[in-house]
């Protein structure tokens, strides 16, 4: 069951992307958020992952998201970290790929929301056998 919550919660992540519903995607990631692995940054929290989504949904600049595999690495009731292959793809052409692993939990509210993002390294991401086919 907590399987198919992640797997919802990242197909309703790469749709309010991709149809721009900056709100409905926002309420996707938790208040807590920290994104990890960002060149050039020690952590990335809500209000700049906001301010980025923004400025990418407004100026059309992001033109599709899609995750593709799937590894449970861990899970509780009200939590389940996982990892998965992220692709995001710009308007100008520009691909950045890359394995992520994921906590998402259960707030409040009852909503899954991910509080914390990690991105992989190359050999972390062909370790965990989440380089698509095509790439490989």
């Amino acid at each position: 069951m907590l399987e198919q919550i992640a797997q919802d919660w990242l197909q309703q992540v790469a749709d309010t992307a991709n149809t721009k519903k900056l709100d409905e995607h926002m309420n996707l990631i938790s208040r807590k958020i920290s994104l990890y692995g960002v060149p050039g940054f020690e952590t990335i929290g809500f209000d700049d992952w906001h301010r980025v989504c923004k400025h990418e949904f407004e100026n059309n600049i992001l033109k599709s998201v899609k995750y593709e595999g799937f590894n449970v690495i861990t899970q509780t009731d009200t939590t389940i970290m996982f990892t998965t292959f992220e692709t995001v793809e710009g308007t100008d052409g520009m691909v950045n790929a890359h394995g992520v692993e994921i906590l998402l939990e259960q707030e409040e509210d009852g909503q899954w929301r991910m509080v914390q993002q990690r991105i992989m390294s190359d050999d972390e991401t062909v370790n965990a056998g989440l380089l698509p086919q095509h790439l490989q």
